[in-house]
């Protein structure tokens, strides 16, 4: 383990750092939950930042792996500090209006917060964009040093992250994240997906996560190219699936209340 902080460290120092700070934090956050009452719509504040800071630090130690193959110190530099400026700013005023027992996203009581929203929302697409351009990289650098197979999990797991960032533009459109009902209580523990409702949430964490999965698959089980373009197609149908059922309304997993016995 201390070999792999090590290695992660050299191949991109800013985003080590960056997602080691987000990961204590994420870990300081969860403790305050433990001893806070502080709750927004049923549910206790501080636990969406620290869904975001544990997010955040897993994507920015993913991605400092992979710019680590890139062979562009200037580019991957600019990257790394404009990633850790937009998404530091994100995480930030999350945890600031968490602590405030205020709304971050879909705040429209006022004009500020209606305005640090759409903030937030341009970092975010801003951050997206810029790793869709990392993606680019890959498809078009050479990478002899890298298996085929592994090559193409990193390429479709980064664009499948892309599609599947930007799906968040329809909460936003939305103006919730539930479809078919408001409120967030009775939800899966922590990450409080609804068990009443759609929740888009949950295509928005499968499809983004393929940054992680699609590649740590073919390295550890797949080992084939052919059998990594498959299981990203069936992976992008998983996410594409819970999509269309947050859209007609139906939860992922559905809430059956006890019965008491009398």
């Amino acid at each position: 383990m201390i070999d792999f902080f090590a290695v992660l460290k050299s191949r991109n120092e800013p985003l080590f750092y960056f997602g080691l700070i987000c990961l204590i934090s994420a870990v300081f956050v969860l403790l305050i939950a433990k001893f806070s009452e502080l709750q927004i719509n049923g549910v206790n504040t501080w636990y969406k930042p620290f869904k975001f800071a544990l997010s955040i630090g897993i994507f920015s130690w993913t991605m400092g792996w992979y710019t680590g193959y890139l062979e562009l110190p200037g580019q991957v530099s600019t990257y790394s500090w404009t990633t850790i400026l937009l998404l530091g700013f994100e995480l930030f005023y999350i945890t600031f209006q968490a602590a405030r027992g205020q709304l971050s996203h879909y705040n429209v009581s006022s004009s500020l917060y209606t305005s640090l929203t759409a903030l937030m929302a341009i970092a975010a697409i801003a951050a997206t964009l810029y790793t869709g351009y990392i993606g680019i990289l890959f498809c078009t650098g050479e990478f002899p040093e890298l298996s085929g197979y592994y090559l193409w999990a990193i390429r479709i797991g980064i664009f499948l992250f892309v599609i599947f960032a930007f799906e968040g533009a329809i909460m936003g459109g939305n103006g919730s994240h539930s479809v078919g009902g408001s409120g967030d209580g009775d939800g899966l523990p922590l990450l409080n997906w609804s068990r009443k409702y759609g929740d888009l949430r949950i295509a928005h964490f499968v499809g983004m996560h393929a940054l992680q999965v699609l590649p740590l698959l073919s390295w550890y089980v797949l080992n084939n190219t052919l059998a990594v373009k498959i299981a990203g197609l069936l992976y992008g149908c998983l996410a594409v699936f819970t999509l269309v059922s947050a859209l007609k309304g139906s939860p992922l997993i559905k809430y059956r209340k006890m019965k008491v016995a009398h």
